[in-house]
């Protein structure tokens, strides 16, 4: 096996594979954590895959924020299962090595659906603001054709603005040295093996996270200041909405800036950080809409008490 192979295509050079060395520093522990990895995951999958079951078989929930919640429910699942399978198997077994096309798609799909996850919790705050302040209006402004549209453009925005980043990286020449010192391929892990100048790919990354980020931040900001007594409604009846934006928002920002300028910060902090991003939103997720949301909760006894019909 040849540790390079040529792409007479683009005409540059790439290993066969990497080494994800999943958490450095913690190697004679990685065993036992995998466990609580394993949990997490199982938690996310069973979870979510739940609320989509819910949803589906409950008419009375294909109304928008159930709509958005399956949405939601869906971008958890890939983005867990886009890694935590691999994760686990450096973890036990050791299995460090993942071949080049593999990483890429990593890469492709962690960040795509980042940013789906991420649009879609824009959409359902925007459909939160829009049952506060025009109750009587929701159903006309909300309608079924709506939410669809919405959805298929938080999608295509996700696949489009992230395609690039493999496109680029694909085009490129890498250095000999092919270990990534964390769990998972992520875009910034990989740029630091590149022998050429990255600058248009960081600038291409730094663009794509405060466009998208920065966007759906604001949108989701504006929408919890509504005036008068419905600012009060909104933020209490939407505790839910808030615990999951920041649950997905401030270990995205923190791992997403870490890699950029926070030079000084330990590697093992970067590293659990980047593996909570990706395991403590879907997990999370299901958990609080499942314990909110009446239907949804409603459903969950009938079933575990042998009522349901």
């Amino acid at each position: 096996m040849h540790l390079y192979m040529l792409s007479s295509r683009n005409i540059s050079t790439h290993p066969v594979s990497f080494i994800l060395l999943g958490i450095p520093g913690l190697e004679n522990s990685q065993f036992w954590i995998a466990f609580l990895f394993c949990f997490m995951y199982v938690v996310a999958v069973v979870g979510n895959i739940t609320i989509l079951h819910i949803i589906q078989v409950e008419n009375t929930l294909h109304e928008p924020m159930y709509l958005f919640l399956a949405m939601l429910a869906t971008s958890d699942l890939i983005l867990s299962s886009s890694t935590q399978p691999k994760m686990l198997a450096i973890l036990w077994s050791h299995a460090h090595e993942i071949e080049y096309h593999s990483c890429l798609t990593q890469v492709f799909f962690i960040h795509a659906f980042a940013s789906v996850e991420s649009g879609v919790l824009m959409a359902m705050a925007l459909d939160r603001y829009v049952a506060i302040c025009f109750p009587l209006r929701h159903s006309s402004i909300l309608t079924t054709t709506v939410v669809i549209k919405l959805g298929v453009a938080v999608m295509l925005r996700g696949l489009l603005l992230v395609s690039p980043f493999c496109l680029m990286i694909s085009r490129m020449p890498f250095c000999p040295n092919r270990i990534i010192p964390q769990s998972y391929c992520e875009h910034m892990a990989v740029l630091k093996l590149l022998c050429t100048d990255t600058r248009v790919n960081r600038a291409y990354g730094l663009f794509v996270a405060f466009s998208v980020g920065g966007f759906d931040i604001l949108a989701i900001s504006v929408s919890y200041l509504p005036s008068g007594e419905t600012r009060f409604k909104a933020f209490g009846t939407c505790a839910s909405h808030i615990c999951v934006i920041l649950a997905l928002y401030i270990p995205a920002l923190f791992t997403f800036l870490t890699h950029r300028f926070g030079h000084h910060v330990p590697q093992l902090v970067h590293i659990m950080f980047a593996n909570v991003y990706l395991l403590v939103p879907p997990m999370l997720n299901p958990i609080i809409y499942g314990v909110r949301t009446k239907q949804i909760r409603d459903r969950i006894m009938r079933a575990c008490c042998g009522k349901d019909s």
